[in-house]
């Protein structure tokens, strides 16, 4: 993410001699999806990546010593341009070197969940998976419908479908051009910055010889034709959006329409690293700081107009304080202050959404202002009535939980038939 991991190497583009001849000439870089006619240069080996990395990094901890080789398998794997997913993470931790809010023991390659203001985003188990989540997301970007993401960031804007009709938009292969300028909207130079980092690569290292050419077989290793074939089917089939199939259940088209009205009427204007800035334009509102603990966002989903709080937050109290979406668990930054709720006129029941960053959810029911709240509250596992709690003794006094789902399309779909209203 581009003003938080890697915000200290913005400018690194600038170090590095101009390409004569590259695959990034002219900062126009390749398509997302790997293909027979868009691969991954040959001479593009673990090996070499690594020679390339420790030379801007010389202090490069022993931890990252197979991270080239997690980017090669499991961007083999995925049917990813996986070079120039590297040299992005690159960019976004300033060669592994971490100066921003994301901490090295995150194994975060991307800034997944860092919303700026000391929000340190996701964190992964080890360096595998963290490059999994890092080349999923950009496979997200690309069209593609992840199974099972490993990050939930990547879960929350494909579930909500944040990206749709920005990709419907494009009606060529989607670029990692499209992605710079979708991921880092305000930054001019994003593109170039990842172009440089690639022209630097492929103008001198990628030329020399491998010093670890075993890296490869070792990337490789237990691939089966089943695998290589899969590849081939990323790069050929067109993309299914989540959010562009109804889920399941009587609630199920009032869910979708809510969701796309989601998407549509906010207009945040908050920073937007690798879908972040989009995901909370689809399903928060900006308002103050909560005093004390992590704090979700929240937006009614069927209110008409008139009916909208100014500040998005349940009219049950007239000061109620919210904090701006993170989606990752932590506690969201925002400036403190107040804003008043404006009587709800006529619905009897409103379907809100909230968020502390987990992929679980749970239905809290409470009534204010003569009408009934059902709020679908994402929760993390383990923590859901804990954060449950919070959310009713902040925001919706006399509430109760009234279901827990596995998703939080599922909770809609379940919190529309409790109120099909709207």
């Amino acid at each position: 993410m581009r003003a938080f991991a890697g915000a200290t190497f913005a400018a690194v583009a600038c170090l590095l001699s101009p390409a004569l001849s590259s695959p990034a000439a002219a900062a126009e870089l390749p398509g997302i999806k790997a293909s027979s006619s868009n691969a991954v240069p040959e001479c593009a080996t673990p090996g070499r990546l690594m020679a390339f990395l420790k030379s801007r990094n010389s202090k490069l901890a022993d931890r990252y010593d197979g991270i080239a080789t997690e980017y090669m398998r499991h961007g083999e794997d995925l049917g990813v341009r996986w070079d120039y997913a590297f040299f992005q993470m690159m960019l976004e931790t300033g060669n592994l070197t971490y100066k921003g809010d994301v901490k090295a023991e995150q194994n975060n390659f991307a800034g997944l969940g860092a919303t700026g203001r000391g929000a340190r985003g996701e964190s992964f188990d080890d360096v595998s998976k963290g490059v999994r989540a890092h080349l999923q997301h950009v496979l997200m970007y690309g069209g593609e419908k992840i199974e099972n993401p490993v990050a939930e960031r990547t879960r929350n804007i494909q579930e909500w479908g944040v990206l749709t009709d920005w990709q419907k938009t494009i009606k060529t292969p989607i670029t990692y051009t499209h992605l710079a300028k979708k991921w880092a909207p305000t930054s001019k130079a994003y593109t170039r910055d990842i172009a440089g980092i690639a022209d630097a690569f492929y103008e001198s290292v990628c030329k020399d010889s491998d010093a670890q050419p075993e890296l490869v077989a070792e990337a490789r290793q237990g691939r089966t034709a089943t695998a290589d074939a899969a590849v081939a089917k990323v790069a050929t089939e067109p993309a299914i959006s989540k959010a562009d199939a109804a889920p399941a259940g009587k609630g199920a088209e009032l869910a979708k329409k809510a969701i796309a009205e989601a998407r549509a009427s906010s207009d945040i204007p908050t920073r937007t690293g690798l879908g972040a800035g989009e995901l909370a334009k689809a399903v928060a509102v900006t308002a103050p700081k909560q005093p004390t603990g992590p704090s979700p966002s929240v937006k009614i989903l069927n209110a008409t107009p008139a009916e909208t709080p100014s500040n998005g937050l349940p009219p049950e109290s007239d000061t109620a304080k919210v904090a701006t979406a993170s989606f990752t668990g932590q506690a969201a930054a925002a400036t403190a202050g107040k804003a008043k709720a404006p009587e709800a006129k006529s619905a009897s029941c409103r379907v809100w959404t909230a968020s502390y960053g987990g992929a679980k959810a749970i239905i809290i029911k409470a009534s204010a202002s003569g009408a009934t709240n059902y709020t679908v509250l994402d929760v993390n596992e383990g923590a859901e009535k804990k954060e449950a709690e919070a959310y009713i003794s902040a925001y919706a006094k006399g509430g109760e939980m009234v279901g827990e789902f596995g998703s939080p399309t599922q909770a809609l779909d379940k919190a529309f038939e409790l109120c099909p209203e709207g």
